[in-house]
């Protein structure tokens, strides 16, 4: 069975997630709009640029969160997904996706945003297993900590390690029959621990990165019929 992963934000969807969620946050008058939408908007920049401290934004997101009960957040993030997402989805990653799972192969999203968001987006898109930053809950808040590492950059190998690990599979036989699909110059360690990294709709740096090794590009957002390789 070949591992097939999946980046999410701008990869299979026509936008990021995380930056989606905080802006709806601040609309529902949850996050304080005079301080987030500037935090927000750094945010995109430093991930943009590559210099992104995922662990430390996250911190501040959820702390910022920790006040609400799960079950209200839950309720703003199902709207959340009706409104912002179902709509976001590339239009041929649906094609990409039924074809890896006639193939048989093991579709993984591995994605930087949490897996509080990303959980019903996967759901949405019919893959099981999510690999994603992980927020601490107790007692039904978030405590502003994170769950072992930032699934970022380096931290995307990490975790896809220990769910292999958790199946008893060799990662270096995983990784070996290993397709990884990306937008962002952010996941280069992923894309080169993998056996067939493809940019897909590729940031700039990704896209001359992905030129000089002889790696496939491909778009996820036009309507053409998508031509697989396996």
């Amino acid at each position: 069975m070949s591992l097939a992963l999946f980046d999410l934000d701008n990869t299979l969807l026509v936008g990021d997630s995380d930056y989606e969620w905080n802006r709806f946050l601040i609309d529902q008058g949850a996050l304080d709009p005079g301080r987030f939408r500037e935090i927000n908007d750094d945010f995109m920049a430093a991930y943009e640029d590559g210099t992104l401290d995922m662990e430390a934004f996250c911190r501040v997101i959820f702390e910022a969160l920790s006040d609400y009960p799960l079950t209200v957040l839950e309720a703003w993030r199902e709207r959340f997904v009706q409104d912002r997402i179902q709509d976001k989805v590339a239009p041929r990653a649906p094609d990409l996706l039924a074809q890896h799972r006639a193939h048989g192969d093991d579709l993984v999203m591995v994605t930087a945003t949490n897996d509080f968001v990303v959980r019903p987006i996967a759901d949405l898109l019919g893959i099981d297993t999510v690999l994603a930053t992980r927020p601490e809950v107790v007692a039904n808040h978030f405590t502003g900590a994170l769950v072992g590492p930032a699934c970022f950059r380096e931290g995307k190998i990490w975790h896809v390690e220990r769910y292999l690990e958790a199946q008893g599979r060799d990662s270096r036989e995983a990784a070996a029959n290993a397709v990884f699909y990306s937008d962002s110059h952010n996941d280069l360690p992923l894309m080169e621990w993998v056996s067939t990294p493809v940019a897909v709709d590729p940031d700039s740096r990704l896209r001359d990165c992905a030129r000089e090794r002889g790696w496939q590009v491909l778009s996820l957002r036009d309507q053409e019929p998508l031509a697989f390789r396996g």
